[in-house]
C-alpha cells in the first residue's frame, strides 16, 4: 500500500504528526516503511494511529528471534524462538511464537496469539482473536480478547473482558472478570472483585470471589464457593465444601429455571446448608442437614 500526503490528510491527523510526515516520511515509502520510520523516531503512538486508520495487510514477518524496543507491524509476525519487546508490540494480524513471549508495555494484535511457552504482558493486552499459551499467562493490566487458554496459571491484575471462553490448566487469578461463555479451571479461582459469566463456572479447587459471583448457567467448585457479596446461578450450585456469601447477601440458584424444575435443574449441594440460601433446591445429604 502506498501512502500519499493527500491520503494522510484525509484522515485528519494531528498537526504535529502531519508536520513530521511532511519533513521525515521516506520518499516513495510504502505503508510498512512509514510505520517503521515512525517507530524509529520514537513516535510509536503515531504509528499505532496510522495502523488504526489504514488497517492490516497480509504481509508476514518471519524471524528466528525478536528482540526490540517497539514494534508496529501491519501484518502477522511468526517467531521460531523467543519474543522480547521492551516497549509496545502492535500488529495488524496475528502473532505466533515458538518460545516464550515477553512484552513490557501494551500488546495489541488484530488476530490470534499462539505461544508455545509463557506470555508476559506488562500493560494492556488487547487481542481481536484468541490467546493461547502452552505455559503461564500473566497480564499486568487490562485484558480484552475473544477467548483465552493457558496451559498453566492465568493471572490478570486489571479488569478482564473475554468474549468467548476462559480455560486455565492450573489456577486463575483475576481482578474482575466478565466472560461471555464458560470458565473452566483445573485449580483454584480467585478474584479481587466481580466474576460474571453468561454460561457456567467449573473449577477443580476453590472458588473465592471478592465481589459478586454470577453465572447464567451453573457453578461447580470442588472444595469451596465463596463471595464477598451475592452468589447467583441460573441453574445449580455444587461443591463438596461450603457455599458462603458475604454478610447481608444471599445465595441464589435456579434464577433461569422455573420453580417447579428446581429439583432437577437447580440443585444446591454443599457440606452444609447455607444460611443465606434464597432459592434453588437444597440437596441435603441426610436429614440432619435440612
Amino acid at each position: 500500500m502506498d501512502i500519499t500526503k493527500d491520503f494522510i490528510k484525509l484522515k485528519q491527523p494531528c498537526a504535529d504528526g502531519f508536520r513530521w510526515y511532511l519533513r521525515h516520511a521516506p520518499p516513495q515509502g510504502t505503508y510498512q516503511q512509514l510505520l517503521d520510520a515512525l517507530v524509529a523516531d520514537g513516535r510509536t503512538k503515531d504509528a499505532c494511529w496510522l495502523l488504526d486508520q489504514f488497517g492490516p495487510t497480509d504481509a508476514v514477518l518471519k524471524l528466528d528471534h525478536l528482540d526490540a524496543e517497539d514494534v508496529v507491524f501491519a501484518g502477522a509476525i511468526e517467531v521460531r524462538g523467543t519474543l522480547d519487546v521492551t516497549g509496545t508490540l502492535r500488529t495488524g494480524r496475528g502473532i505466533r511464537v515458538g518460545g516464550g513471549m515477553r512484552v513490557q508495555d501494551r500488546l495489541q494484535a488484530g488476530d490470534d496469539i499462539h505461544c508455545s511457552g509463557a506470555i508476559f504482558c506488562g500493560d494492556t493486552l488487547h487481542v481481536n482473536g484468541r490467546v493461547h499459551a502452552a505455559w503461564n499467562i500473566l497480564v499486568q493490566g487490562e485484558l480484552d480478547c475473544e477467548s483465552i487458554r493457558a496451559g498453566w496459571d492465568l493471572t490478570c491484575t486489571g479488569p478482564a473482558r473475554v468474549r468467548g471462553a476462559v480455560h486455565a490448566g492450573q489456577d486463575l487469578q483475576v481482578n474482575t472478570l466478565h466472560c461471555e461463555k464458560s470458565i473452566r479451571v483445573a485449580g483454584n479461582v480467585t478474584s479481587e472483585a466481580d466474576i460474571v459469566t453468561r454460561q457456567g463456572v467449573e473449577c477443580g479447587g476453590s472458588l473465592q470471589c471478592g465481589g459478586h459471583l454470577y453465572a447464567g448457567w451453573g457453578i461447580k467448585a470442588l472444595t469451596e464457593i465463596s463471595a464477598a457479596n451475592a452468589i447467583s446461578a441460573g441453574e445449580s450450585l455444587y461443591t463438596e465444601g461450603e457455599i458462603c456469601a458475604g454478610e447481608g447477601y444471599g445465595i441464589y440458584a435456579g434464577l433461569q429455571v422455573p420453580e417447579h424444575a428446581w429439583e432437577s435443574s437447580a440443585n444446591v449441594h454443599a457440606c452444609r446448608r447455607p444460611g443465606s440460601l434464597r432459592s434453588g433446591h437444597w440437596a441435603a445429604v441426610d436429614d440432619t442437614q435440612r
